[in-house]
This record gives C-alpha cells, sequence and structure tokens, in this order.
C-alpha cells in the first residue's frame, strides 16, 4: 500500500471547529484523476487540495482541488489551507506560490498572524436569475449578478434576510455545479454572506474563498472604498478581509491544524 500524508486544516479560522475544513495532501507526482476523486469523497470534506513540486519553474507547486463529487476551477480555503501547511513547515519561509490549471498563479504570504493571499477578482454583472431565485425561497432580490465560471451573485436589503434563508437544495442542485452566493450589508461586519453549491455535492460551504473573488469588486465598487470586513454565515462560520488590487482579490484570514495523518491507498 502507499502511504500518503495529509492534514485537515481549518481555514479562515482562528481556533479549530470554526472556518471552512480542507485536506491537504501533498503529492510527489500527479495520481490518476479517477484516484484523486476518490481520494476526495473518502475525505468528505467541502475541498481536498493536492500539491506537486512544480517542476515548470512558474510557481512552488502545482495545485488542483477536488470536492467529493468533481474537480473544481478554483477554491479559496483549500489555498489558504495549502499556504498554511506549507509555511508552517518552514517558519523562514514569507510566501508560496500555486500553478493551477484554470485559476492561473495564486499566492499566499504571512500576514500578521495570518495570512494574505492573492485570487482573480470576478467581477460579475447584472442578469435575471428567477431559478435561483426560486430555489432560495426568495422574491425581491435587490440585485442579481453572474459570472461565466458558474457564479451566482444574489444580492439582498438585509443580513437577516440573509441569515433567514432556507434554500431548496434539490433545485439548487439541478443547476448543476455552481455557486450560489447570497449577500447584503452586514451587521457587526461590512458585509455578510451565504454560499450554497449543491450541484457540487455541498449544500452550503461554511467560509468559501472563491465567492469572495465575486464579492470584492462588487461591494468594493458599491462600498466607494477598496477594502471591507465580511463574515461566511454559516453554522461554522468565518472572516475574511477583502481588497481589491487590480485585477486580484486580496483575502486576509487565519488557518488552524486540526488533523495530522496519512492515507493509505
Amino acid at each position: 500500500m502507499t502511504r500518503l500524508p495529509f492534514a485537515q486544516i481549518d481555514a479562515f479560522a482562528d481556533r479549530p471547529f470554526t472556518g471552512n475544513p480542507a485536506a491537504v495532501m501533498p503529492l510527489d507526482a500527479w495520481l490518476d484523476d479517477a484516484l484523486l476523486q476518490a481520494i476526495a469523497a473518502e475525505n468528505n470534506l467541502s475541498e481536498t487540495a493536492f500539491l506537486v513540486p512544480d517542476a515548470s519553474g512558474a510557481a512552488d507547486y502545482e495545485l488542483r482541488w477536488f470536492t467529493p463529487a468533481v474537480e473544481v476551477v478554483l477554491c479559496g480555503h483549500a489555498t489558504l489551507a495549502s499556504g498554511h501547511y506549507l509555511l508552517s513547515a518552514d517558519p523562514g519561509r514569507e510566501r508560496v506560490t500555486f500553478r493551477t490549471r484554470r485559476a492561473g498563479l495564486l499566492e499566499v504570504a504571512r500576514d500578521g498572524e495570518g495570512y494574505r493571499m492573492a485570487l482573480p477578482a470576478y467581477p460579475a454583472e447584472p442578469q435575471p436569475l428567477p431559478e435561483i431565485l426560486a430555489a432560495l425561497g426568495v422574491a425581491g432580490a435587490v440585485e442579481t449578478r453572474w459570472h461565466p465560471n458558474g457564479y451566482g451573485l444574489v444580492v439582498l436589503e438585509s443580513a437577516d434576510r440573509v441569515l433567514a434563508l432556507r434554500p431548496d437544495f434539490k433545485a439548487l442542485a439541478a443547476k448543476g455545479d455552481m455557486l450560489t452566493i447570497v449577500t447584503a450589508p452586514g451587521a457587526e461586519t461590512d458585509v455578510v454572506s451565504r454560499v450554497f453549491a449543491a450541484g457540487a455535492g455541498i449544500d452550503e460551504d461554511p467560509v468559501t474563498g472563491s465567492a469572495h473573488s465575486v464579492l470584492t469588486p462588487y461591494w468594493v465598487e458599491r462600498l466607494g472604498r477598496p477594502r471591507f470586513t465580511a463574515y461566511q454565515a454559516s453554522k461554522r462560520g468565518g472572516h475574511v478581509g477583502c481588497e481589491l488590487v487590480g485585477d486580484r482579490a486580496v483575502l486576509r484570514g487565519q488557518a488552524v491544524t486540526v488533523i495530522e495523518g496519512v492515507l493509505l491507498v
């Protein structure tokens, strides 16, 4: 049997059992895609991140992410977890870069007690989303937008409406592998959100970095300033600092390792 080391890390969390858990698995070389997907299904977390040293020289590592059901284009919290894994192992290192297959080059760097992560910013354009609103049980959203990478953005008028949502997850899953982001002005933070990915096997994601790639350009424009604070109001919950720098969404957060072990395959 092959022994594969792994860690389970709570991302966008300052203590265990909050934020969003991700498995991080360093590999010497890529395994067969079917095996990567089977491992992610076995881990049964919203994401498993796989790392391989980047032989091309473009970045430090190649990075791919799998939910229990599919490989995804971009995953922020598992990127943060991967950065935490590597930087924790090398206290003298300040940053680590990742080459991805469909999201370009990503970076995680130390930032005080946490990390600063640069993801692509995804500005969403106004578009009616009637089927999504019906699945959410929402009548009369303030605004709906769409990004072609599969991100639907629904803007409501209050945090209370976001917290009160009880989506029809079967109806959301029927829309396929897309991310539904519901947001409003926050109470204790500038912005509040919840994120649903039923078509990818995740009814409600705890804290979603890629969703903030969409939220960052929207709220920067609406608030009229380059930075804001955000809270994703899942049961676990997590805080994200957001800043728009050129075409990058720079997200800030902490991470905590909660499990270290070996997977036998």
